[in-house]
């Protein structure tokens, strides 16, 4: 049942608990316990618990997110095992996953949420990531795996209203509120928002944004429900792309300098975004689900950045810039219907699933014109920018339609088969306004399987192997590359091969292990002759194992972490390593209460030494490998009001915490500390 203290959300310690099946939340997302995860619908679009999936999940709960201060999606994902953060060029959400780049594959409840912007945290239940192709439940990309947030839903257990309010030393506040209220027999209503003002240690970085989402769930009749949701978003930060390179290695003695044009380098986002789902019971073991999601984005991004490496610590920087505004609108929907059956005395878990969108962009690049294109690092003077130059201008429209079936078979208690088929059929209509309004498109249909076998020695341990592939379209994952010059040739092909091992040591604590290897074919790079046309550049290879623990070692202690290895490169030439793809990657987060008052957390991250792009040449920059050590203290007053200080970078060290190519890399923040403040009624 979902305890008053579960829904005081944000802030309470039991906070991943609202989404346990067997309380009063309407519309069911899944379950967890502390920092466990036990189940999810994500992974197979199916109630499943998470050790008969025969893949690798890692998800990070509310209670975990809170413990650990996070106010973005890059936090939460350094300490989630096997993935690399990007830069995003300081204005979007950019990971690596088993060492694929990826700008556009994330999802909301299921529902791809792709255009390029900073998501929030304030209603998120949980953050889902989902390791190697997944086209069988997700569709296109997914090359390397995707990230999932689960929202936070209306619950008809009781009224509460919670909220936080916190500050960090750079001079960062935010503010946010939670309240639950039933509003009638089976309906209940939620009102999330946040306020945030934005300031790290960087020169000139500032930046706002807030967000509020009602939402309203109730039930129809016996056995159906109904919730919808609005959510608006705003954000507006400065762009910073960081600091160039020198001599293969971060320039250093500039952590702080800006390398953008101040009052010029800002980038945001408004967001109106709608979602409304359907469940109902059609029969006894038959449950049929809708999601619709219609989402209006309108972007910008202005920026001047280090377009080469510097030539001294104190030497100059050549620079450049450009301004990319784009707009999209979402329309989304998906349908499923499962069955559980038996056929000749096994029983069978049968999903089969339709899902339907249209996705319209307006995107135009002007480039820049700097009064000086060299930025003196001993004098330095930011120069005036204008715009005048459109070197692209683009609309396009997307439609898909994708079928799938699945079937979860158990062959008794020890041996399960999970097997799939999904077809895709993609196409992209456009204009290129800049190129004399030339027409251009593309469609392709594709068919991705998934295959399973999960053998159980006994109930609380698994032992699978499986095969998936999932592929992505030669305009991108931001709609944005199809040309002349590669319209014809084939999508990027993505298949995962795995094998691994999953323990319920007890109801609380698991324990897994991932041996993989994930091939990427067909993958592109510029013509060498002509640089405005691509060929094709073969084929690239990551093979890695992995290693995580989560959940409660004894009583008052709880971890969550684990151990990545990676070897990413292209096969025929093992010189060219592929980018931000640590071959060692660890992490661990801790926290142990002394009483019912008092608790401390202590986490660790570790990363190997990485390109900042992949290596090409002996030149290309290597960001040198860290440790990075984070604390906190907790202290619980009463049942209503909760202290907890944050310290990041105990130790204060000097590390690069992330890249988007040789010459845009990220400083680390030296120490910081945050305060935070919740109450609950």
């Amino acid at each position: 049942m979902i305890s008053a203290a579960t829904l005081a959300l944000p802030g309470t310690a039991l906070a991943s608990e609202a989404g346990d099946e067997s309380g009063n939340t309407i519309l069911v997302i899944g379950k967890s316990d502390g920092y466990l995860t036990i189940d999810s619908a994500t992974a197979t679009k199916t109630d499943t618990p998470l050790i008969d999936v025969p893949q690798t999940i890692s998800a990070v709960t509310r209670e975990q997110i809170e413990d650990q201060a996070h106010r973005s999606l890059a936090d939460v994902l350094r300490y989630v095992p096997g993935v690399t953060i990007g830069q995003g060029e300081g204005n979007r959400d950019q990971i690596t996953l088993r060492g694929q780049n990826t700008t556009a594959d994330f999802f909301l409840d299921g529902v791809r949420d792709d255009i390029q912007y900073f998501r929030n945290l304030y209603n998120i239940e949980r953050v889902e990531v989902l390791k190697g192709p997944y086209a069988l439940i997700f569709g296109r990309g997914g090359g390397g795996g995707i990230v999932n947030r689960v929202q936070k839903t209306p619950s008809t257990d009781r009224f509460f209203m919670g909220g936080e309010v916190s500050i960090n030393t750079f001079g960062a506040w935010e503010v946010a509120a939670d309240v639950n209220a039933p509003i009638a027999e089976g309906a209940a209503f939620r009102l999330n928002a946040f306020y945030e003002k934005l300031n790290n240690h960087r020169d000139f970085f500032d930046g706002e944004r807030y967000a509020v989402n009602p939402y309203i769930a109730f039930e129809l009749a016996p056995g159906w429900k109904a919730g919808i949701s609005y959510e608006y978003v705003h954000d507006d930060r400065v762009t910073d792309r960081g600091i160039p390179s020198l001599n293969g290695e971060p320039l250093p003695g500039h952590r702080d300098t800006f390398f953008g044009v101040p009052d010029v380098n800002r980038t945001g986002l408004e967001a109106h975004i709608v979602k409304a789902r359907l469940d109902g019971e059609l029969a006894e073991g038959l449950n049929w689900s809708t999601t619709l999601l219609y989402g209006d984005y309108d972007k910008y991004y202005t920026n001047v950045y280090a377009n080469g490496a510097a030539t001294g610590i104190n030497g100059t920087v050549a620079l450049s810039g450009y301004t990319d505004p784009t707009t999209r609108q979402n329309f989304l929907a998906q349908s499923n219907l499962v069955a559980a059956v038996d056929f000749g005395g096994l029983a069978n878990k049968i999903l089969l699933g339709v899902e339907y969108g249209d996705q319209g962009s307006t995107n135009q690049r002007r480039d820049a014109a700097l009064s000086n294109g060299t930025l003196d690092l001993s004098n330095i003077v930011y120069p005036t920018v204008t715009f005048p130059a459109i070197s692209r201008n683009r609309t396009s429209d997307v439609e898909f339609f994708s079928a799938y079936a699945q079937d979860q078979i158990s062959f008794g208690a020890h041996v399960d088969l999970v097997v799939g088929l999904r077809y895709d059929r993609f196409q992209i209509k456009g204009i290129d306004i800049q190129d004399g309004n030339r027409p251009f498109g593309r469609k392709d249909e594709k068919w991705s399987p998934r295959i399973g076998l999960i053998l159980k020695p006994q109930e609380n341990v698994s032992i699978y192997g499986s095969y998936s592939q999932s592929f992505l379209p030669r305009s991108g994952d931001q709609f944005l590359t199809l040309s002349t010059s590669d319209e014809d040739l084939a999508p990027e092909k993505f298949t995962n091969y795995e094998v691994g091992a999953k323990w319920d040591i007890r109801p609380d604590l698991n324990v897994t292990l991932a041996l993989f290897q994930l091939d990427r074919t067909n993958a592109t790079t510029p013509n060498p002759a002509n640089p405005a046309t691509s060929i094709v550049a073969g084929k690239t290879r990551t093979h890695g194992a992995e290693l995580a623990v989560t959940g409660q070692v004894f009583p008052g202690w709880q971890i969550s972490g684990g151990y990545t290895y990676q070897d990413a490169k292209l096969r025929g030439n093992e010189f060219v390593r592929l980018g931000q793809v640590p071959k060692h990657q660890f992490a661990l987060w801790n926290r142990y209460d002394f009483n019912p008052s008092v608790g401390f957390g202590l986490g660790v991250i570790h990363q190997s030494s990485q390109f900042a792009a992949n290596r090409t040449s002996a030149t290309t920059t290597r960001l040198p490998g860290f440790t990075r050590v984070d604390a906190a203290f907790f202290y619980t007053m009463n049942d209503t009001v909760e202290f907890q200080v944050n310290v990041e970078n105990v130790f204060d060290e000097t590390y690069y915490a992330d890249a988007h190519n040789n010459n845009n890399i990220t400083p680390g923040a030296p120490i910081n500390g945050r305060f935070t403040a919740r109450m609950r009624f």
